[in-house]
């Protein structure tokens, strides 16, 4: 779990709105982020939940709604506030099927809006008996769970509100989302909260340090020759007013690059807006990009509301995973950077910006140009400066620099790094990059009291809380685990061990086994 913010950091208040058995989920997930946000629960649907939460926005305020399926759906358009919708995955997809084939062997799914493609996968790639129907209002729902009952599906799988109308039709009601559906969830609503408020806030200064040094080049660490080649482009580049396009491996440190670029700009004393574009729901990014006019949708704020775009006039507009940009939304940003004007939803008039683009992404922008899931006019738009970040491995000369930076930001203090922990960490792959290594940094910092003023990072510390450096798992978990058999199946006793020493998560176990999810939840399910 991350930190705790720090005292001059308000909590977010995050409202929780659901029925049924999802509401018992979402409170059973909530303590694990007890100091880091604010969360109360809603325990009602549809009207009943606009109402009530018009009602309180009178006299108090909230950051982020987070709510699910058709009921999360009812609240977007008549509420404002952003709405972070919980959403499962293809692993709680196929635990919610797994329990459901404990019921029946022919099992029903109802979901909201448009069936998911996951369900049909499945049903092609394992031979399952699945009925999947979509509704789009509760009448709907329920009737569709009539249909499946009287069509011989012992068991349905659906939202919160369809699972219970399954068990009290007499059939397993599954409820699709799972633990962790609602932790991602929580993570984005957080994320989202904490963004729009520093949006909002405009850059700020703490007098306890120095001017801008969010956005040095100090913080680009590193003396290999692909970091200084790095530092003397940023430089090049921040002089200039055109676009950037950043890319690189998740964890390369892109958003540190576009801050360094802002910091070597004439814009440094000007906003620094960050927006990472696959975090935010398509309906919920366009309000917040580019604002809304009064009266724009039903229960929109009075004198409507400045979007990201305005907010960053005159400064920098950073667009992480650029490449997860709706189409829609492409268009409508090709017009802000041709123009230099934005278009608030619900309006007739643009409005006058002057701000630089810098978009980042972790996928290949021509790939998706040709696969016509992103814009050329708006790819070549973007792709006037280019810069690609070399992962962690390429430059791991610079690893040790990195991490006693991390280390001492993290309150380590000082420590040196002997030569066998050394030769260790410019050994690992680091397939999570610097984030990786931040990571690592914190861990210790964490679990490794002070001794002295001077301590040692040796190679047994190391492999004790980082057994991954080593290539391997650690002896305790290399125990439990079956002997090497390539894509044989393990007996039951070896897959219940490697699931124990994983701690109940499916993912770590099927990596310790050496096969994909898929392939462990084929066995699972075999029995």
């Amino acid at each position: 779990m991350r930190g705790m913010q720090t005292s001059d950091a308000p909590l977010p208040t995050i409202w929780t709105v659901s029925v049924t058995r999802l509401s018992s989920l979402m409170r059973e997930v909530t303590p694990d982020f007890d100091g880091r946000a604010h969360i109360e629960t809603i325990d009602l649907g549809f009207e009943e939940a606009v109402t009530h939460i018009r009602e309180r926005l009178r006299s108090e305020d909230c950051d982020v709604v987070l709510s699910a399926g058709s009921n999360g759906e009812y609240l977007r358009n008549r509420i404002d506030k952003p709405i972070v919708l919980v959403r499962p995955d293809g692993f709680d997809l196929m635990q919610a099927l797994t329990r459901a084939r404990r019921h029946s062997d022919r099992i029903g799914v109802v979901t909201y809006g448009a069936p998911l493609p996951a369900f049909t996968a499945f049903k092609q790639q394992f031979g399952l008996e699945i009925e999947q129907r979509s509704y789009t209002n509760t009448e709907e729902a329920r009737d569709l769970v009539a249909e499946l009952i009287s069509m011989g599906c012992g068991a349905i799988v659906g939202t919160g509100y369809v699972s219970e109308l399954a068990d009290r039709s007499g059939v397993a009601g599954i409820l699709m989302y799972s633990p962790d559906a609602i932790r991602r969830a929580f993570e984005q609503a957080i994320d989202l909260a904490r963004m729009l408020s520093a949006a909002r806030a405009g850059p700020r200064r703490d007098p306890a340090v120095a001017p801008d040094s969010r956005y040095s080049l100090r913080r680009l660490i590193g003396n290999s020759e692909s970091m200084v080649a790095l530092r003397d482009q940023v430089r090049l580049y921040g002089a200039s007013d055109r676009t950037v396009l950043i890319s690189g491996e998740t964890g390369t440190g892109k958003e540190l690059v576009a801050q360094a670029l802002h910091g070597a700009s004439p814009r440094r004393a000007a906003p620094f807006v960050a927006v990472n574009c696959g975090a935010i729901a398509e309906s919920l990014l366009e309000s917040e990009l580019f604002g809304y006019a009064d009266g724009a949708f039903t229960g929109s704020r009075r004198g409507g509301r400045v979007g990201l775009i305005e907010a960053a006039n005159g400064g920098t507009l950073f667009l992480d995973e650029i490449g997860e940009m709706p189409l829609p939304l492409q268009t409508r940003l090709l017009r802000v950077l041709e123009e230099r004007e934005v278009l608030r939803v619900g309006s007739v008039r643009p409005t006058p910006v002057d701000v630089r683009v810098i978009a980042a992404t972790h996928r290949e922008l021509d790939g998706l140009v040709a696969e016509g899931r992103f814009r050329r006019d708006l790819y070549y738009r973007l792709n006037v400066l280019r810069l690609a970040l070399a992962p962690l491995r390429e430059h791991a000369e610079d690893v040790p620099l990195l991490l006693m930076g991390f280390l001492r930001a993290a309150g380590a203090g000082a420590m040196v790094i002997d030569e066998p922990a050394r030769a260790l960490l410019l050994g690992h792959s680091w397939p999570g990059n610097v984030r990786e290594l931040r990571n690592l940094a914190e861990r210790i910092a964490v679990l490794v009291p002070a001794q002295s003023p001077l301590s040692a990072l040796t190679r047994p510390l190391l492999l004790r809380y980082a057994p991954e450096l080593a290539g391997t798992v650690a002896p305790a978990v290399a125990e439990a685990l079956p002997a090497p058999r390539g894509r044989q199946r393990p007996d039951a006793a070896a897959i219940g061990r490697a699931l124990q020493a994983a701690g109940g998560d499916r993912a770590k176990a099927a990596e310790m086994l050496g096969v994909s999810r898929t392939t462990l939840w084929r066995w699972l399910s075999a029995g």
